[in-house]
């Protein structure tokens, strides 16, 4: 048996190369008896891809990338040749053009109000601010700075200083001053060229008292305005009793009209040197106009009359009346008591001679009278 193992063994072994070659299998001896020498693995076959076209010769200049003969990396299947797309080719003279850098995407502008749209630069220069919001409820939106108004012939008024205020009360002053200011100023100066803004926003109480509720100048829903300055240099004070009574009640009338709260001289004695404007809104529409148009004082003092010359006649008295006189017929006490020590006084006066050294005193009326010395006389 031994020597039938051998002879099988050799026979195996010779075998083996040829029927390597042709790729027979052969029985795995070399495994049992573990002499199979150690072969290399096999090498990866390489799966088909389908070359592009070739490269046009006016095609411009590829960007650099790996070498043509580097197999590319198997990121997952090929796309089928069906869907590849030949690469552009450019026309004679047109030239490559750079990417497009994207632009930031701006955040959508805020919808302008009503009021915003409606106060162009033909009536106001009156640009817009941010929103305000303050400590204790100050500030507000749609807010604007009122720097000039525009009359219907172009010209311009100024605010003085700029006046900071809701989109609303900013048109409610500009077609004041459009609608009725400006027709009276032109009588008077050659019209208006400028407004004194006494106040416009701050954020404080009213009165500027601490503690007390917001004023709606905190609100920017106020303007207090001091004067109106026209175009001949002079300013018009609203509040000075030397201005015509006239004019001031003409703009007291306007602006009552137009405004929800108008507080002036009168009012208290915080608006006694200008006049007080908003737009409060109440129960009912209910509104405020308290400013007194005082009458002007006079110009000269009135003096103290003069003294009553000694050639003058003399004063005419009233006689009494009858009525006044008392009754005769019945006496009362009183008089009575009169009568009795004006006819003792009397007596006394004739018992009295002349060139006497000593006279009566009169007796009084609650004291008894005395009795009288006697006196010797010589005969």
């Amino acid at each position: 048996m031994v020597t039938a193992a051998a002879a099988l063994l050799c026979l195996g072994m010779q075998a083996g190369p040829a029927g390597a070659a042709r790729g027979a299998p052969s029985f795995p001896w070399d495994d049992l008896l573990g002499i199979r020498p150690h072969r290399a693995h096999k090498a990866v076959r390489r799966s088909a891809v389908p070359l592009p076209k070739p490269r046009p010769a006016e095609a411009p200049a590829a960007a650099e990338g790996p070498p043509a003969d580097q197999a590319p990396p198997a990121a997952g299947p090929a796309p089928p040749a069906a869907e590849t797309q030949p690469p552009a080719v450019a026309t004679p003279g047109e030239t490559a053009k750079p990417a497009e850098v994207a632009k930031p995407v701006e955040p959508p502008r805020p919808q302008l109000s009503a009021c915003r749209q409606a106060l162009t630069e033909e009536i106001a220069i009156a640009p817009s601010i941010p929103d305000i919001h303050g400590a204790g409820g100050c500030g507000g939106e749609d807010l604007v700075r009122l720097e000039a108004i525009v009359l219907p012939d172009k010209r311009k008024v100024a605010v003085k200083p700029a006046a900071i205020l809701r989109c609303k009360m900013a048109s409610a002053v500009a077609d004041w001053v459009r609608t009725d200011i400006a027709p009276l100023a032109q009588s008077l100066g050659g019209g208006i060229s400028n407004l004194d803004n006494f106040d416009s926003f701050e954020c404080r109480g009213r009165n500027r008292v601490v503690g007390a509720q917001l004023s709606e100048h905190g609100r920017a829903n106020a303007l207090d305005v001091r004067a109106l300055g026209l175009a001949n240099g002079k300013s018009i004070s609203l509040t000075d009793r030397s201005v015509p009574r006239d004019l001031r009640e003409t703009v007291l009338h306007s602006v009552c009209a137009r405004f929800s709260t108008v507080l002036g001289p009168g009012s208290d004695w915080y608006h006694e040197d200008h006049i007080h404007l908003d737009l409060t809104e109440r129960r009912n529409n209910y509104r405020i106009c308290q400013w007194n148009v005082y009458d002007p004082l006079p110009r000269v003092a009135p003096l103290l009359p003069a003294g009553r010359p000694e050639a003058a006649p003399p004063r005419e008295v009233a006689a009494k009346s009858d009525g006044s006189k008392p009754d005769s017929s019945k006496p009362d006490e009183a008089d009575r008591g009169k009568a009795d020590e004006s006819d003792a006084a009397k007596s006394d006066d004739a018992a009295a001679p002349e060139g006497a050294a000593e006279t009566k005193p009169r007796a009084n009326k609650k004291a008894p009278a005395k009795p009288a010395p006697l006196i010797a006389i010589a005969t």
